[in-house]
């Protein structure tokens, strides 16, 4: 018997993993592990890949916690679907090696994809799987993969890019401005660098302004109630969300932010309306072009 698990972050959703999960009947779990792997992407022992993403202590913290499942769920070892060499960095034999070792599995975690290029684990030694029927893949190509999956029937699965948002460099940069300003940030904190345009204006306010609909939507629901909401009195234009402790100069700045990337063309002023918890105002702000505002932009 199988157990599928997602260990699930802002910065990483379930959403495509339990879509293929039901089209195989698998039955799936999705734990939030937000809080412990916050931890490690502040402060990585094995440092990060390209941007912000700290792969190796990612991957052993979700062995780890699955090695802590093991009793719960009844089961005897925990199996993955890494491939060696498919990731140049997380995926090579030291580090393989060195997941297994820090997530305190070590030899109770099988990856079956690649186990005739790996030592034996215990499940193999055992007689709990057998070896034979194993593979070994290797390297970048996801051809054997996609064969394997079409010889057992599996037409649903997810494509390999976009997966993670810390491997984004624009995700990262948000990120990383966010860890030095707050240390211990909200999850909707966490949720608003997913969103919009950000501008930090100072080191306790920072503004993020919407690009459609969608997002005008999405940002005004994760507002708090000591955030600014700005928008457009007149034309059509982007919410904003001016947080932190803003002067009243501040949000008059974060006004003019706003109606730059509004619908303004021809115009030489308008209306932006302020909303906080206690107060509603509207401020005249003439029209300023976007590349004032750029030096902001996060």
């Amino acid at each position: 018997d199988v157990r599928a698990l997602f260990f699930e972050t802002p910065f990483f959703t379930s959403h495509k993993a339990s879509k293929s999960a039901l089209s195989m009947d698998l039955p799936f779990r999705v734990i939030d592990i937000t809080r412990r792997h916050l931890e490690i992407v502040k402060r990585p022992k094995y440092g990060y890949g390209g941007n912000m993403n700290p792969c190796i202590d990612c991957h052993a913290l979700m062995f780890r916690i699955a090695g802590e499942m093991l009793e719960e769920e009844d089961a005897g070892f925990v199996l993955t679907g890494e491939v060696l060499g498919q990731r140049p960095m997380s995926q090579n034999k030291r580090s393989l090696s060195l997941v297994a070792s820090e997530s305190g599995l070590d030899r109770l975690l099988l990856r079956p994809l690649s186990a005739k290029r790996l030592p034996v684990t215990i499940p193999e030694e055992k007689g709990w799987v057998r070896r034979e029927l194993l593979t070994d893949f290797q390297g970048r190509s996801r051809k054997p993969q996609m064969a394997l999956a079409r010889r057992l029937d599996i037409n649903e699965y997810p494509s390999p890019a976009g997966g993670c948002l810390l491997t984004e460099k624009v995700f990262s940069r948000r990120l990383k401005d966010l860890l030095s300003f707050q240390a211990d940030p909200e999850p909707r904190e966490l949720e608003l660098l997913k969103l919009g345009r950000h501008f930090r204006i100072d080191s306790r306010t920072k503004v993020v302004v919407g690009r459609n609909k969608a997002e005008n939507q999405a940002i005004s629901a994760l507002s708090a109630d000591d955030d600014f909401t700005l928008t457009s009195v007149s034309v059509p234009g982007p919410t904003s969300l001016a947080m932190g402790s803003p002067s009243d100069a501040l949000l008059e700045f974060a006004a003019g932010l706003t109606a730059a990337y509004g619908d303004v063309e021809g115009l030489a002023s308008t209306e932006i309306r302020v909303t906080g918890r206690t107060s509603h105002t509207a401020v005249s702000v003439r029209i300023r072009d976007k590349k004032e505002f750029r030096p902001y932009m996060i």
